[in-house]
């Protein structure tokens, strides 16, 4: 049963063998659907968009308080200190890059991470020191440890919840381990915070980034929130109208001097997605109002269900990094034996109307230390997940190692599909075809 109502939730997919079934979404770690309260939120103010922070007119100014006031919504969803600021961003990788252009020093992160909590720190002058996992958690944290003492670093990136297999790092304890040290802390809350409440006052932690489409408002709105000092100062992420406070000229041509705003006007520039600030507003202020015991006995109960029916069957092995973590948000990523994980997703789709995700998930340096070069199968579990679909994706992996496979499916192009698809295209008027489904970041071809 669905914890909270979402757009879509009924929605009926084409099978192979010609009938249809309610699709289910096991891919919420990707992208989430829209909240049915934030698609009513934003058919609530699209009538009052116009322009944000230059205009005069009646519109404007009611657009203006929508955004700001949506600003201050999604500060307070992560416990944003007083002295805090949230820059609305694109998503987790828009807010990490940003971010990247105001650090004063090293950055040091763990290769477990996301492409998102990695790539985006080569930007830093002082650069970047990635630390290999260890076989346990205490040992990971043994090796962050020593490399705080060995080198300085500016700040330490750590994901709250592994996009791979849902294990958290204890915020917290690395807080205390790196303000000792006189680094900050970032934490990549795209995986965290659909699942567990996040506070940046109570964990002390002095950044967290996180993407709408994760939290069920998927309208292109993220968000940055933390220490303003930083951001105050760093590089103007995007340069362009509304970041600035003054520029002067010699001529026409030649600028002279430019004076930049303080955060969060400094970096964003251009005209800001108030519809897309409003929608994560709004997801925040209806996930803040779970009750947290319930969201994780409603993902707890489901995962628990999940990992003991793909356990029990042969050939199947469920990924976890360490045996002393706790127990793991709603993502669990599995290998099948002999079969390809993009054969398994296929398959899996076509044949049994689950969506699930398979490749590397972004996070390439993890899968390789892991040795899953061919990537792997992940099933996630958000509010809108049922027990029918859990037991729907065991059924279909059992299906498939019976044998029990009607279609064709090839390789094309380093993806998975069926060789033929008879499935007719149901979705949204104006389509003529169905995607490829060739994977990327991390793909296995």
């Amino acid at each position: 049963m669905s914890l909270l109502p979402l757009v879509g939730s009924n929605t009926q997919v084409p099978l192979l063998d010609g009938t249809t079934t309610t699709y289910a979404n096991l891919d919420v770690a990707a992208s989430a659907p829209a909240l049915q309260s934030v698609a009513d939120r934003v058919a609530e103010v699209l009538p009052w968009y116009a322009s944000v922070h230059r205009g005069a007119g009646y519109l404007s100014q009611v657009s203006t308080a929508l955004y700001e006031e949506s600003r201050a919504t999604i500060g307070a969803y992560v416990g944003a200190r007083e002295d805090d600021v949230t820059v609305i961003t694109r998503n987790t990788t828009d807010s990490v890059n940003l971010l990247a252009g105001c650090v004063p020093g090293r950055v040091l992160v763990l290769d477990i991470e996301h492409h998102a909590n990695l790539l985006p720190w080569r930007r830093v002058e002082a650069g970047v020191t990635v630390v290999a996992g260890r076989d346990t958690l205490a040992g990971t944290i043994d090796a962050l440890a020593g490399e705080l003492a060995r080198d300085s670093f500016a700040l330490v990136a750590i994901t709250g919840a592994s996009n791979v297999t849902g294990e958290a790092l204890p915020v917290g304890e690395i807080v205390t381990l790196a303000h000792a040290h006189g680094a900050r802390v970032l934490v990549d809350g795209a995986q965290l915070l659909a699942h567990r409440h996040f506070s940046l006052a109570a964990t002390g932690a002095d950044y967290v980034v996180f993407s709408g489409h994760k939290l069920y408002a998927p309208y292109g709105a993220g968000a940055l929130v933390g220490r303003r000092d930083w951001l105050d100062v760093g590089t103007p992420y995007l340069a362009g109208g509304g970041a600035v406070d003054d520029v002067t000229h010699a001529s026409e041509v030649e600028l002279v001097e430019t004076t930049w705003q303080p955060a969060p006007a400094r970096h964003e520039g251009g005209s800001p997605n108030v519809i897309g600030a409003a929608a994560l507003a709004a997801a925040c202020t209806t996930l803040g109002g779970l009750e947290p015991a319930e969201l994780d006995r409603h993902e707890a109960s489901l995962r628990g269900r999940l990992v003991t029916g793909l356990s029990a069957l042969e050939g199947v092995d469920v990924l976890r990094l360490w045996p002393d973590s706790e127990e793991p948000v709603g993502v669990v990523t599995f290998t099948v034996d002999g079969i390809e994980p993009g054969r398994v997703a296929a398959y899996l789709s076509a044949e049994h109307g689950l969506g699930v995700r398979d490749g590397r998930f972004c996070a390439q340096p993890l899968l390789k230390r892991i040795g899953l070069t061919g990537g792997a199968v992940r099933a996630s579990i958000g509010i809108g997940t049922s027990v029918a679909d859990v037991d729907r994706l065991v059924a279909g992996v059992r299906s498939l190692l019976e044998g029990d496979v009607r279609g064709d499916y090839v390789l094309v192009d380093g993806a998975w599909t069926l060789a033929e698809d008879p499935r007719p295209l149901v979705g949204p008027v104006g389509l003529t075809r169905l995607a490829d489904t060739a994977g990327s970041c991390g793909a296995a071809v």
